[in-house]
């Protein structure tokens, strides 16, 4: 492979880009190819070879190209591979750049070029639209070497109406034939689990109305009937996913007991928290029989499957005082076999001790909300001060105040902490709300952005008030922070919100103008919206933002929508009109931080920020 030489310090010459009447929509994208420079960096730094190694010996397949995927055919005879082609986009990431799907054998020869589609750019941007090109080639898992594909039925647009949207087809690598239709799904196409000659699971969905729905397919006669539907926003009426098992192949295939019944496993999001179980489903009638269910005072949910048939399975156990150890449970008997197969012990000592509830409440407009609440060891409210409090949240978007009133999460679950916990502050003296829900409803033909700021009050109203009834924390010194569109929140609540005593918003984005093609659940564009984009903007309200705000950011953030100058921009507003507000930028960090020099400053920023303003 040829070297490649050092950046120029020149240019060339211009960079242009041109668009010709062309409607060319796309998310706010980083890190994107933007200088011929660019383009031969990528070209050297992507391609590669593929080697066939049978650890002995080493042999070189094809010819070097930019590989956007490969993989085996179950048989082991050939391969599928994806590689990117020229030219490169300037406003699409690389999984966006043209590229061709062809099938080779073991020998690196092209034995049939599939497709070579065109580059992204232009494709519809809407969270069910997708290309109109044939898309997601795979193997099919039950065949020896079937490649199988999702080509799209509505021109790839979701809001438009068609009896179906997406057609699944097969390709035999051997033959010229033209391609075989197997079904079409009346939502989006999202997954097929394969099982026996006469039975297979092909799973749905749309966004526009969170809906899914999981249908039986027989494979034999292309016969295909819905199963079973729900609300992708409801977790309580989630049967699970069905358990595999390696076939002749060695590819995971469904598992059906006495030829007719899935063995499901599910979260089992219940009004009493999260109680995993192992449920049966007859494929023929969605006749379901409960096998077993987590009882508390634990938290025991299934990891894998020794012998799904035999009902053996390994589980991890927990409890609010027992960390998590691997166990192997008989569901047939009803009983875990033998010892833990771990031991570990608390890898927290310092919050040994520490008290841990989810409480739930109700916000002003009748939705029930809860929140993992964090007190310190020994701390009695019938005895002590209520505590100054830190509540850390991150919103999301519902079409149903029933599915939003859903209770998440388990209250039998061992504490937690990484990077970006607020839990540390439990030691600190602090009542810590994680997880707080922060719903936002929209229902019927409302957008749940419609009413964004005053649902987010309705919410951190809530959580502060019943912390305050319980005794536990002192309403008047509180602090709210988050990640990412808990950033977002943060900035929102001090801006339109006198709840609070500081705020902590690490990694956001505060000015919607600046992802004018929409954002998180927003399907809208900025032009069609505007006001909804400059309302939810606390950049808008830069000027009523005057409670302390500690702002953070990695300098190399690449996540969508949240570039640095976000975080930058609205430093510069606050501080221009008086507010109190500290800016940290953290050197070679992208949209989480992983240094440890980084992280421990961000801890220390943090806890200065609260020590400071709270206590």
């Amino acid at each position: 492979m040829r070297s490649i030489g050092t950046r120029p310090i020149v240019p060339k010459g211009p960079v242009v880009q041109e668009n010709l009447g062309k409607a060319v929509a796309s998310r706010t994208y980083q890190d994107l190819i933007k200088t011929p420079y660019d383009e031969e960096l990528f070209t050297y730094l992507a391609t590669g070879h593929l080697v066939l190694n049978d650890l002995s010996t080493e042999k070189l397949l094809g010819a070097p190209a930019v590989y956007k995927s490969y993989s085996v055919s179950p048989d082991k005879r050939f391969l599928l591979v994806e590689s990117i082609d020229k030219p490169y986009s300037y406003l699409v990431p690389a999984n966006g750049f043209p590229y061709t799907v062809a099938i080779m054998d073991m020998t690196g020869a092209v034995v049939n070029q599939l497709v070579k589609n065109p580059s992204a750019e232009g494709a519809p941007i809407g969270f069910d639209d997708v290309v109109t090109f044939p898309r997601d080639h795979e193997w099919r898992a039950d065949e020896p070497s079937t490649v199988i594909y999702t080509q799209a039925l509505d021109k790839g647009l979701g809001r438009t109406k068609v009896e179906f949207r997406d057609a699944v087809y097969a390709v035999n690598p051997l033959t010229k034939m033209a391609p075989r239709e197997l079904f079409k799904t009346k939502r989006r196409f999202s997954n097929v689990i394969w099982g026996d000659k006469n039975n297979a699971l092909v799973y749905e969905n749309m966004f526009a109305d969170r809906k899914l729905r999981v249908n039986r397919y027989n494979p034999s006669t292309g016969a295909m009937d819905s199963l079973f539907e729900r609300s992708s926003n409801d977790a309580y009426s989630d049967i699970g996913t069905p358990f595999t098992k390696r076939n002749e192949f060695g590819r995971p295939v469904m598992v059906l007991l006495n030829g007719k019944e899935l063995i499901l496993r599910s979260q089992g999001s219940s009004p009493e928290g999260d109680l995993p179980f192992i449920q049966t489903m007859d494929i023929n009638t969605g006749a379901k029989k409960m096998l077993w269910r987590c009882q508390a005072p634990y938290y025991e949910t299934v990891v894998s499957a020794i012998d799904p048939e035999k009902l053996i399975f390994v589980t991890s156990r927990e409890s609010l005082n027992e960390p998590p150890n691997y166990y192997i449970r008989d569901v047939k008997k009803k009983a875990l076999i033998g010892t833990p197969i771990t031991s570990f012990g608390t890898p927290y000592k310092a919050l040994e001790g520490v008290q841990k509830q989810k409480v739930t409440y109700k916000r002003g407009d009748g939705v029930d909300l809860t929140g993992d609440l964090y007190l310190p060891k020994g701390f009695d409210p019938t005895k002590d001060k209520p505590l100054p409090v830190f509540i850390w949240a991150y919103p999301r978007e519902y079409k149903s105040a029933a599915d939003a009133a859903q209770v998440r999460g388990s209250k039998y679950m061992f504490p937690r902490i990484s990077w970006g916990s607020p839990i540390f502050w439990v030691t600190q003296g602090f009542a810590i709300l994680d997880n707080a829900e922060m719903p936002i409803v929209g229902e019927g033909n409302k957008e749940p952005n419609d009413n964004f700021i005053p649902q987010l009050y309705l919410n951190a109203h809530a959580a502060i008030q019943k912390l305050a009834q319980m005794g536990v924390g002192d309403s008047n010194r509180v602090a709210v922070g988050g990640h990412s569109y808990g950033a977002f929140m943060t900035a929102n609540l001090l801006a339109h919100t006198k709840l609070f005593k500081a705020g902590i918003a690490r990694s956001g984005a505060y000015n919607r103008t600046l992802t004018p093609f929409g954002f998180q659940a927003e399907e809208r564009t900025y032009w069609q919206a505007p006001d909804v984009y400059f309302n939810m903007s606390p950049f808008s309200f830069a000027n009523k933002i005057k409670t302390p705000i500690l702002l953070t950011h990695g300098e190399l953030d690449n996540n969508s929508g949240t570039f640095p100058i976000q975080s930058e921009r609205l430093y510069n507003a606050i501080k221009g009109h008086g507010g109190t507000v500290r800016y940290v930028q953290f050197p070679y960090e992208s949209h989480g931080y992983s240094g440890k020099e980084n992280v421990l400053h961000m801890l220390w920023e943090m806890d200065s920020w609260l020590k400071t303003y709270l206590k």
